[in-house]
Formats: structure tokens, sequence, C-alpha cells
């Protein structure tokens, strides 16, 4: 018997770009779009042969198609090794549906969740040039609880939420804020030595979460993770706060768990597919 396209051996890529067509759909355009999210999957890149193998399609209709997105500016190919990777236009599209009233909906009820599980204040940021704005935010439910309002701004190297998120800049950002903005000291425990916060934030990458001991406010304690998008660049940082008194040191590492849980769960709405980068490091 003759084996059809869809035969059990078929990419299951493959298989949803058939079933889109015969469900009224154009072919090319859903390969098209299966070729986009096998690209999207591999960040270092995919050569064309794989590419193929992976979508089920022979190496001249994916190289047309991919031909086409790459001049559409939807996926580009790589100069050295001629592998593809999800192009500029597409990061577009996808900045336009993440924006600062999508983050909010999507971030609130994994903040909620956080707050059931701790019983403390959390919240979400974002960098906004060199600000961090707390863009959504949850009240805990203990007799005191960290009072702050969504779009306050807080300061970078004097935050857990900040700390996340300068990390994440790339080395010349980093250089720059370094340069321009001023270590202004809120609390004896601020850090104000721009060394020192340099070896805190290599910390921060390589714990991949922040501590706010007293620093912005001297008494409260604070910890927070990054939050990943689709292409794995830090979207915003999750973070959790409470007065010292309830929230001691072992306290703070202990519900810390539970920040990274809520990162993970976040990032996945953003797209971002790793979740085991954040699991791993949980234990």
């Amino acid at each position: 018997m003759k084996k059809t396209a869809r035969s059990k051996t078929s990419p299951p890529v493959a298989k949803a770009a058939e079933l889109g067509a015969e469900r009224g759909g154009v072919q090319s355009i859903a390969r098209a779009f299966a070729i986009a999210e096998e690209v999207a999957r591999n960040r270092e890149g995919i050569g064309l042969a794989e590419l193929s193998k992976r979508v089920g399609l022979h190496n001249s209709t994916t190289f047309h198609l991919v031909k086409t997105m790459v001049q559409l500016g939807y996926v580009s190919q790589l100069a050295d090794s001629r592998k593809y990777r999800i192009g500029r236009r597409m990061f577009t599209l996808a900045a336009g549906a993440l924006d600062e009233i999508e983050l909010v909906s999507v971030a609130t009820p994994v903040l909620e969740k956080l707050t059931s599980e701790t019983g403390e204040y959390s919240h979400f940021a974002i960098r906004s040039g060199d600000q961090i704005v707390v863009v959504a935010k949850t009240a805990g439910t203990g007799i005191f609880q960290m009072v702050d309002r969504t779009g306050a701004v807080r300061p970078g190297h004097a935050t857990a939420l900040g700390k996340v998120l300068l990390a994440a800049l790339a080395p010349a950002q980093l250089a720059r804020f370094m340069q321009t903005c001023e270590l202004r000291a809120f609390t004896a425990k601020t850090i104000v030595e721009a060394e020192a916060l340099l070896r805190e934030l290599d910390e921060v990458r390589r714990k991949g979460l922040a501590f706010d001991d007293g620093e912005f406010d001297a008494e409260a304690r604070c910890v927070a993770v990054p939050v990943r998008d689709f292409t794995g660049r830090v979207a915003g940082a999750i973070g959790m706060s409470g007065p010292m008194w309830r929230l001691s040191l072992q306290a703070l590492q202990e519900k810390s768990k539970y920040v990274r849980e809520a990162a993970v769960a976040l990032s996945a709405e953003l797209g971002y597919q790793a979740e085991r980068e954040f699991a791993s490091s949980v234990a």
C-alpha cells in the first residue's frame, strides 16, 4: 500500500500544517508557520536539512518557503553557519502583543497564586530605560503588609527586582548605567560602591535570583527571580516582599522556591519553553 504524507511517521508539525489546510486554510501558509515555530525552538539556529526533517517537508520546499520568510524579515540566516533564526520582524510582532497591559493581565493571576502560597506582597516589574517600574502587584494576607502602587519606580541597585533586571543587561548597557546613574544610599545597607554592586550582580546571574535585605526599606526584605519571554530574554522580574520581623532570612530563603515556581509559570505564559532552566535551580 502506498504511504501518504500523513503516515504515522509524519512529523507532528507537518501533520498540523496539513490539518490546517484540510480545514480550509492555505497549505503554504500553514507550512510557513510550522517552519517559523520550529526555527523559534532552536535559539542557536537550525540548518536547512534538519529544519526540513523536523517539519516533514522536502529540502527544496522548505528552502523556497524559508527564503521568502528571510526576504520578509521574519527569519534571518547566519552568515557563517547558514543556519536560520527568528528575524527582527517576528520580534516586533511579539513585542506588540506583549505590551504593558498584556503583561499585567498575564502576571496578575501568577502573583495572586504566589501571594496565596507565601502570604506576602508579590510584585512584577519591568525595566523602562534606567528605571525599574512595578507594573503589577498583589497584597498579602498578613497583619502588616508592604504598601506600594502600580507604576511605582524603584532603584535598580537597591532592590531585588532591580538587581535581577540590571544583571540581565548587556555589558555595554550595564557600563552606561554605572556611569550615569547615582548609587544613592536609601538605608545603611544600600550598596553604593560600583565594584560591590558589580560583584552582587555577578552573584545574581550565577544563582538566578536576587535579595534585598533592608537595602531600600530598612524594615523590609525581598527576593526576586527573572522572568523570560519566548526569545529567552529577561522580560521582567517577579518578587516577594515582607517585613523583617515576619520574614527572617531563613524564611526568605524557604519562600524563594515559590518565587522561582512563579517565574517558571509566568515565563511559560510569555512563551519561554526552557522551564527546566528555572526548575533545576529550585532545589
